[in-house]
């Protein structure tokens, strides 16, 4: 029987997983995803995806992609699945793709948003949805800051211990910071990101939010390319992937931007 290729657009809150990636005696995402879709499948399942997120990091857009000789509906999929799945997972919508698709390898472009709850007590409600700074920020310095990192860079100063990718150089599309009320929300666009390199701009922007550094000091933790000179790594609880960009071609569904409570 021929294989067919599957999309799924997954929201998950990952507080409680070691990540997205299968690790060996531990709970996580796609371990967790993949034993609910072959169940569904009634064969195993490996699945791939746009991008791995870090322990505690949630997604209101993940997409991911799957071969299969099963011959399901994309109702049969979403609904089979979240039918196994517990209630911190979700699937959105499942559709059959070409088999060229590849979640990780056909992504234009990825985007996520940093939740800050910016208030000197800290949140009781959403205390794993949101990330939480006790001075006030200025998102205006903040924004200041933000365009010296637009563009392609080195941002080797924002990457995370243990990143194992070949390359510091990554492409930020869009960087903007928006305050609603209590909640700064750091919204980034970028080709593809480096381990905890979306958390680590978020450290430096705070620091310069609450008034510790000028906004100028962004691009010299960018040009110094040593992590010992940005700032702290910040809290993963605020950080979603909210959406993967493909080319049209595919035809995938679209969703608002979330997460759902902003």
């Amino acid at each position: 029987m021929s294989l067919c290729r599957i999309a799924l657009c997954v929201r998950y809150d990952g507080s409680g997983y070691h990540g997205w990636q299968i690790q060996k005696g531990l709970v996580t995402l796609q371990g967790t995803l993949e034993r609910a879709l072959t169940f569904v499948a009634a064969h195993p399942i490996n699945t791939v995806c746009a991008g791995r997120t870090d322990a505690g990091v949630h997604a209101s857009g993940q997409v991911i992609h799957f071969d299969t000789e099963a011959l399901r509906s994309g109702h049969a999929w979403t609904f089979g699945a979240n039918s196994n799945l517990p209630g911190d997972i979700s699937v959105v919508w499942a559709k059959e793709v070409s088999r060229d698709f590849h979640a990780r390898f056909s992504a234009k472009a990825r985007r996520y948003r940093y939740v800050l709850y910016n208030h000197d007590v800290r949140p009781a409600i959403l205390r794993n949805a949101v990330g939480w700074w006790y001075r006030e920020l200025d998102e205006e310095r903040m924004q200041q800051a933000a365009h010296y990192l637009i563009g392609e860079h080195d941002f080797s100063s924002f990457r995370g211990a243990g990143c194992q990718s070949h390359s510091p150089f990554r492409e930020i599309i869009q960087l903007e910071i928006r305050r609603v009320r209590h909640m700064v929300i750091i919204e980034v666009l970028g080709n593809a990101f480096l381990l905890h390199m979306v958390r680590n701009i978020a450290g430096v922007l705070v620091a310069i939010g609450s008034g510790d550094r000028p906004p100028e000091w962004a691009k010299e933790v960018l040009d110094a390319r040593d992590r010992t000179q940005a700032g702290i790594t910040i809290s993963p609880a605020g950080l979603y992937l909210v959406d993967v960009e493909y080319p049209g071609t595919f035809e995938l569904p679209r969703i608002p931007l979330g997460p759902f409570f902003l």
